[in-house]
Parts: C-alpha cells; sequence; structure tokens
C-alpha cells in the first residue's frame, strides 16, 4: 500500500505536470515522488528540465492541492492508483519514462485485475452506421467472451464499443484525456456514469481537468499500454486512433484492424494498417484467438451447405458430366465422367432417386425443378 505521504506527492505532481512528460518521468523514477515535489516546492531545479520549463512547473505547483484533489475524487467513489498499489497495472511500466505519475479511477472494480485480460477498441469519431454496429457488436461479443472493452469514450466508435459490452453485461473502461468528474464530451455523461457503475473511468488528469488536443493524444498510449492489443474499426488517414495503433506496436501489443469499404475514406487508415503489419478481423471471436491465451480459438465459419456438396465423389462427377442445357447418353455421360457406361448408368438411376436428374427416354437430364447451382469456377 502506498504510503499517505507518497500518494499526496504523486497526486500534487499530476495537477503539476502534463501525460507523458519523459523529463519528468526520467525525475521520478531518479528521485522518486516525494523528494520530486519537495524540489518543486523548494525550488531545487534537477538537471534535464530548462529553467523556462522549471518556472511553469513551479507555477503549476503554487496551485496545487493534492489533499483536495483526493477529497474531491472520494466524493465520487473514486480514489488515485499509484505505481506503488496494488491495484496498479505492471503492464503500465512497459511505458518507461512515459509511466503514468498515477491514474484517478472512477469505479469499485479492480484495475489491475479488469485490465489483465483486455482489449482496446478504437476508431473513429464521425464513424458511419458500418463502423458504430461492427463496434457495438465487437464490444458486445469480446464481453460475453469475457474480456474487458477498453476505450477513450468519444462520439462514434469508442462509445458504440462502451454501449456494447455495457449491453451484453459486460465490463469497460474508459480512458479519458480529462479529470473523471468533468464529463467529457458532455452527451456522454450517462454513457461514463453507467461506465463507471459496471467497470471503470481512469485518468492521468486531476480533478477538473479540461482536456486538450496534446492530452488526447497522450490519453492514447494509456489505452495501448494497458491492453493486450488494439483493434481499429473504422479511421480515417490522419486519425488519432492509429497514433494507439502504433503505440501498441511499439510496446509489443498486438495490432487489428476491421476492413471497410475501399472507396470510404474512413476506411484509409484501418486498411494502411492492414498493409503494414494488423491482424485482420471481422469479429470477437478472431480478436480473442489473437489476443487471447493459446488455445482459445475463433468458431470455425461453416460454409453453406447444399445438397450436391453431400454426393460422394463418383456421382458428383456424374452429375458434372450433365449438359447445362439438352440431354445426353449414359454413354456420352460416362466419356465425360471418365467411367464405365454401366458405373455412370448405376450413377444416373441414383440421381434420379434423389431428385437431381430426370431420364428423357434413352436419355439424361438435369431435373430442372431441382437444378444444382453452378459448380466453382
Amino acid at each position: 500500500m502506498t504510503a499517505p505521504e507518497t500518494r499526496r506527492a504523486r497526486a500534487a505532481l499530476t495537477r503539476v505536470t502534463e501525460p507523458g512528460d519523459a523529463h519528468v518521468g526520467r525525475w521520478l523514477a531518479e528521485r522518486g515522488p516525494v523528494a520530486a515535489w519537495r524540489a518543486l516546492c523548494e525550488d531545487v531545479r534537477p538537471p534535464g528540465i530548462s529553467a523556462e520549463r522549471w518556472a511553469g512547473l513551479r507555477l503549476r505547483a503554487a496551485g496545487a492541492r493534492p489533499e483536495r484533489d483526493l477529497e474531491a475524487v472520494a466524493r465520487l467513489g473514486g480514489r488515485l492508483v499509484c505505481p506503488e498499489d496494488h491495484e496498479w497495472p505492471s503492464q503500465l511500466d512497459d511505458l518507461g519514462p512515459l509511466r503514468p505519475v498515477a491514474l484517478w479511477v472512477r469505479g469499485a472494480r479492480s484495475l489491475r485485475f479488469t485490465a489483465l485480460r483486455s482489449v482496446a477498441v478504437v476508431g473513429a469519431r464521425a464513424c458511419t452506421d458500418y463502423g458504430a454496429h461492427v463496434a457495438a457488436d465487437l464490444g458486445a461479443g469480446l464481453a460475453g467472451r469475457g474480456w474487458t472493452v477498453v476505450s477513450g469514450a468519444a462520439y462514434g466508435v469508442d462509445g458504440a464499443a462502451h454501449r456494447g459490452a455495457l449491453a451484453a453485461g459486460g465490463v469497460t473502461v474508459a480512458v479519458l484525456a480529462c479529470g473523471v468528474d468533468t464529463g467529457y464530451p458532455a452527451r456522454h455523461r450517462e454513457l461514463l456514469r453507467r461506465v463507471a457503475e459496471h467497470g471503470l473511468v481512469a485518468t492521468e488528469l486531476p480533478p477538473g481537468a479540461r482536456p486538450t488536443r496534446g492530452r488526447f493524444v497522450q490519453r492514447n498510449r494509456v489505452i495501448a499500454a494497458l491492453t493486450r492489443g488494439t483493434v481499429v474499426v473504422e479511421a480515417a488517414a490522419r486519425s488519432g486512433s492509429l497514433i494507439t495503433a502504433r503505440q501498441a506496436r511499439r510496446l509489443g501489443r498486438h495490432v487489428m484492424a476491421v476492413p471497410g469499404p475501399v472507396t470510404s475514406g474512413l476506411s484509409a487508415g484501418a486498411h494502411g494498417l492492414l498493409r503494414e503489419d494488423a491482424v485482420l478481423v471481422a469479429d470477437a471471436g478472431q480478436v480473442a484467438e489473437v489476443a487471447g491465451a493459446m488455445g482459445e480459438l475463433a468458431d470455425e465459419e461453416a460454409s453453406p451447405v447444399v445438397a450436391r456438396d453431400l454426393l460422394p465423389p463418383p456421382a458428383a462427377a456424374v452429375l458434372d458430366a450433365l449438359p447445362a442445357s439438352g440431354t445426353a447418353s449414359a454413354e456420352q455421360v460416362a466419356c465425360d465422367a471418365c467411367t464405365s457406361p454401366e458405373a455412370a448408368e448405376a450413377r444416373l438411376h441414383e440421381l434420379t432417386a434423389l431428385g437431381f436428374v430426370e431420364r428423357v427416354g434413352e436419355h439424361w437430364q438435369l431435373r430442372r425443378a431441382t437444378l444444382p447451382a453452378a459448380p466453382l469456377a
């Protein structure tokens, strides 16, 4: 369990630093959070941080009230999860100096155990109906298989993935680029309430913090690191979800993409990933097969079976030898099927009983009412 002094220091540093600041990350690794916070309060600038940046950090530190932030998140039923806590997901340590200082979390579940078996589902905000349908279907399917669905709570694909998981009675995690109490985007406040009730809402930023473009970009690295793999459903050529996918690749996580229409600009990003090294997936089973443990396989796709598929090879060869129109003698059929006339006639009688062919005098023809589908080229 994190010591109270360490927790207060990390809470303060989340208000002072921006997410993904590698200089601060290295400083924390060398000095520890308590010493780093004390150095800020006492104006002891460490090497590697410019005077200009130090002045900015000091300005923020003067307004930091860690006890107030901890009390505010506690009133929401939340907490600050620190790297020293048992609840901390160790996979975030793969980020090295870019690791979050701490995570503010709403929800009763353990972040560590919730994220152990998780997949990120991300994509375009202005997605098509196809993208929303696929994202919701993936969310529901993964939840049904016991996976946690992680996304960014944005409009479009993110929201659809969260809703799909919730509709299936599953667990989902929303990683925000603002405070857990900010409720951004505004139209997703009810969705975020439901996510916190049935899963978790997490962020690097303290209560009241507002989203910025840079914070959205840095939020994506947390989504990538937290999960076993990232699925991109729909993404334009310059999409934030591609940042998540590339972060996942750099971290050694699985990268997957759902194909879309080649005529849609919203599929360009996903198709670009597929041209690189992403795995093509179409449903939750395929995602689980890629990101899951050995032996966790997708359901086999059964091809439609028609009656002629069940014929023994000799009978199928005789059936294929009959012309598509007109009639043929048993001798002609035998020649085309490369068998004897006696064997051909025996097969033709069998096919007649099965309803595939009919006899016309001394000749045979396909039965028009049950004309089998043309053979594959």
